[in-house]
């Protein structure tokens, strides 16, 4: 089946009987068509179901105000995200160009698409590259890193302060009576390297370093499933802190389903307070970022260096904050304490 062809300046001109060039001034809304031409080329464009190419016209001017975003498809925070970003671009007069890295699709592809859009700026996700590579493209047009700490100072950060929120986690966990707490690791994703020392720091703090227990886990519910599987071999803990949401949502589906309760048996803390932490059958304990701020500080940022603005510090880092839900409670003193065999 074909697919209609879109109508065109074109085409509303030949239905409106006059010129493109004026049906081009009536749809700028520029000076030099009467009021009566103007009504009849809207009302054609109308009946054409004609709708301006903004992505065109920005790139036929020197400057396009696109800002473009490159995104984890594996992430559920990223969308957060890009959410918020939607918002703080509109409101400093900016569009987004996305491209997503997938699991056929690296960072560099995905950076690659952008340029080619024109974006004046860019805003990278958790961005895997290495920091000296991140320099090299600030050296081309500005880039903000949002979500995760860079060393190099070329480049501009915007991040939750990760290690203090699992300071919230495990000091949540430990006023509940809980000393064995686990952390679920993120590998190599952006932060978790934070959330470790975060958690490791936070375990002294509160005389539990004797318990520490870092398991491989990553980023996705796959990852939380077999993590899950590793906490109860030997002695388990009674609480754990998880990389992200999305690798809980596998730890809590996966105890539940091997006859655990949660959180009466083992209490789980998650990171991001993601929209699947929200749903009413997860209702996730999480670490919160402030999406908005976060948005509104990388977008703010990538317009200060666009416009030529002096800033006064490379990264900006925002606090987090603990939202309890029902999957964290008191240490029960029936918790189990050998291991068990996941159904």
């Amino acid at each position: 089946m074909s697919v209609p062809r879109r109508p065109r300046l074109e085409d509303v001109a030949a239905l409106a009987g006059v010129s493109r060039a004026l049906v081009s001034i009536v749809i700028r809304d520029a000076p030099g068509a009467s009021a009566a031409t103007r009504e009849r080329v809207r009302r054609a464009a109308d009946q054409l179901g004609y709708r301006p190419d903004t992505r065109a016209r920005m790139l036929s001017r020197s400057r396009t105000r696109l800002l473009g975003v490159v995104f984890g498809v594996q992430h559920a925070f990223h969308g957060d995200l890009v959410d918020g970003l939607y918002a703080a671009a509109s409101g400093a007069g900016y569009d987004l160009a996305l491209s997503a890295v997938t699991p056929r699709r690296d960072e560099d592809d995905a950076v690659a698409g952008l340029l080619q859009d024109r974006c004046e700026a860019m805003i990278l996700l958790g961005p895997r590259t290495p920091a000296a590579q991140l320099a090299q493209l600030t050296a081309r047009l500005p880039v903000v890193v949002l979500a995760r700490h860079v060393r190099d100072r070329a480049v501009d950060v915007v991040r939750t302060d990760d290690a203090a929120g699992l300071h919230l986690a495990v000091g949540h966990l430990a006023s509940l009576g809980h000393r064995r707490i686990a952390h679920i690791d993120g590998g190599r994703a952006a932060g978790a390297a934070e959330r470790r020392r975060g958690y490791r720091e936070a375990m002294r703090h509160h005389g539990l370093a004797a318990h520490e227990q870092i398991v491989g886990g990553g980023l996705t519910e796959d990852d939380g499933a077999a993590a899950a599987a590793d906490l109860l071999h030997g002695q388990p803990p009674t609480a754990v802190t998880v990389f992200n949401d999305r690798c809980a949502t596998g730890v809590l589906h996966t105890l539940r389903a091997g006859g655990l309760d949660i959180p009466g048996d083992i209490s789980i803390v998650g990171f991001d307070d993601s929209r699947l932490a929200q749903l009413s059958h997860v209702d996730l304990t999480t670490v919160a970022q402030d999406v908005d701020r976060l948005a509104t500080l990388a977008v703010g940022r990538a317009v200060a260096r666009l416009d030529g603005k002096p800033v006064d510090r490379r990264e900006l880092v925002v606090p987090p904050r603990l939202v309890v839900r029902t999957t964290t409670t008191e240490a029960q003193p029936g918790a189990p304490t050998t291991s068990r065999t996941l159904l």
